[in-house]
């Protein structure tokens, strides 16, 4: 066989496996990025089932004889104390707010109210929505649920009433019917022209409730970020008000966000937000309730509150970072930059608290994701496993509203978490392996217990609230080489 037919056999073998794993359709299905079966008579490698023919990576292949000889250091448990303000009964001291705060005062019986939930990973969320609809319901008012969200869910309805099913948040767990539509109502514009739009279904309602995180967003610095602007925005703007925000890039969002939200503000359809901040454990430690008037007002201090309580990796310096899961229930961005340091636009400037890290290896996506990648554009090496998660709609679709492709772009992929680590060993620009400065994060938003490389322990142990939990241990694989 000459040259041009082995180029041909390669190419239609490869063309063969994709189009029977998914992958010629995967944008118009829904699908994940590759299925499990292959067509009839199609190449197939056992070391690569679903993949295409050019992607198979086996025991021995060259990659494999490459990485094979890395060193891989041993590894020390410790444990990092941070501020931990918290509610102890967080359904207790949100009521007393609710009821304190006057706010129902303005609802009378009768009163279809909206109340919109939508972002994932955030602590108590189902239950401060339930508790806000049975308060509703005793003055009187008729409350519904719809998903406050922009392009989550595939940017259809049933998406992203299966994204808050899949948070817990079920008509029957939460007491109220949930109406999920895509379409929207102009209620507005900014100065600049910009249109306001409101979800069609909460603007017939007659007022609207939002619910949500006040945190630092990971794509630009403002005086307000991601919170009850950016819910009301973006959340009940759904996919045509996140994509209308976003169009200009991130170097504009704090302008675009305020505007907008004062827009949807002044048509009143906002009642009132509730805004949840958390601290380093993931655990609620305040629970504001803010009428529409004050949430331009307001927002600002419970986000720099909520900036303080931010955990950080317990290495500023690092050459290696393994992180054991991304996924959209852990951050809008799989995994959070203000943590680890990468950032996916140029719009934020790193700080001295900023740790600096080489190389950074994502091992798996949550399975609550239902595989949206988003993030893992800013990692260098990922896994098949996350690779065959990987949903082409739910992930492209995020990031076509956002505009920030960068994320989800996908990093070089090995076979397994052994591979990906020595991946990341092997490249990360020092000139002996076995002095690598490795930490292990199990994510983003678990950080008081990290693996660290044996020679960073008295590095660590400078941080008085900082301990050694266990011993050093060579790292543990199974059998299909992935950390145990």
């Amino acid at each position: 066989m000459n040259k041009k037919s082995r180029r041909t056999s390669s190419r239609r073998t490869f063309l063969a496996n994709a189009a029977s794993s998914g992958l010629l359709v995967a944008l118009g299905k829904g699908t994940s990025a590759f299925a499990e079966a292959a067509a009839p008579g199609a190449d197939k490698p056992a070391a690569a089932a679903g993949l295409p023919a050019n992607f198979a990576n086996p025991a021995d292949s060259p990659i494999h004889a490459l990485l094979k000889d890395i060193p891989l250091p041993r590894m020390v448990p410790i444990e990092t104390t941070f501020d931990r303000p918290v509610l102890v009964d967080v359904g207790q001291a949100f009521v007393a707010k609710l009821r304190g705060s006057r706010v129902l005062e303005g609802i009378w019986p009768g009163m279809s109210i909206a109340v919109g939930a939508g972002s994932r990973g955030i602590a108590n969320l189902p239950l401060v929505t339930r508790l806000l609809i049975e308060e509703l319901k005793k003055v009187g008012a008729h409350p519904f649920l719809f998903p406050a969200m922009g392009s989550h869910g595939g940017a259809t309805p049933e998406g992203q009433r299966a994204v808050l099913e899949r948070m817990g948040m079920s008509a029957e767990k939460m007491g109220a019917p949930i109406q999920a539509t895509m379409e929207v109502v102009q209620v507005g514009s900014t100065p600049d022209g910009l249109p306001a739009y409101v979800d069609a279904i909460a603007a017939a309602a007659d007022g609207i409730i939002v619910v949500n995180r006040i945190k630092p967003h990971t794509s630009f610095r403002g005086k307000v970020e991601s919170g009850l602007s950016k819910m009301i925005v973006i959340g009940v703007g759904k996919q045509k008000g996140a994509e209308t925000c976003h169009n200009l890039g991130y170097g504009r969002m704090e302008q675009n966000l305020v505007a907008l939200c004062r827009a949807t503000l002044a048509s009143g359809k906002i009642l009132f937000g509730v805004g949840l901040v958390e601290n380093a454990y993931h655990e609620t430690s305040q629970v504001e309730i803010v009428p529409a008037v004050e949430i331009e007002a307001q927002e600002p201090r419970l986000l720099e509150e909520a900036r303080k309580l931010m955990p950080t990796v317990p290495i500023q310096l690092l050459d290696v970072l393994l992180i054991d899961e991304v996924g959209k229930n852990i951050s809008g961005t799989g995994f959070d930059p203000n943590v680890v340091g990468r950032y996916p636009t140029p719009d934020v400037t790193l700080t001295e608290r900023d740790p600096r890290i080489t190389r950074i290896a994502v091992l798996n996506i949550t399975d609550v994701s239902d595989g949206n990648g988003t993030g893992l554009g800013l990692a260098d090496f990922t896994t098949e496993r996350v690779f065959r998660k990987f949903n082409f709609v739910e992930t492209y679709c995020n990031l076509l509203t956002s505009t920030t492709a960068t994320v989800g772009k996908i990093p070089m992929v090995m076979r397994n978490d052994q591979q990906a680590v020595q991946a990341a060993i092997k490249t990360c620009l020092i000139g002996d392996p076995r002095k690598v400065r490795l930490a292990r994060i199990k994510s983003t938003l678990s950080l008081d217990r990290t693996l660290v490389s044996e020679n960073l322990v008295e590095e660590a142990l400078r941080n008085p609230r900082t301990k050694v939990m266990g011993p050093a241990a060579e790292m543990a694989f199974d059998g299909e080489g992935n950390l145990r």
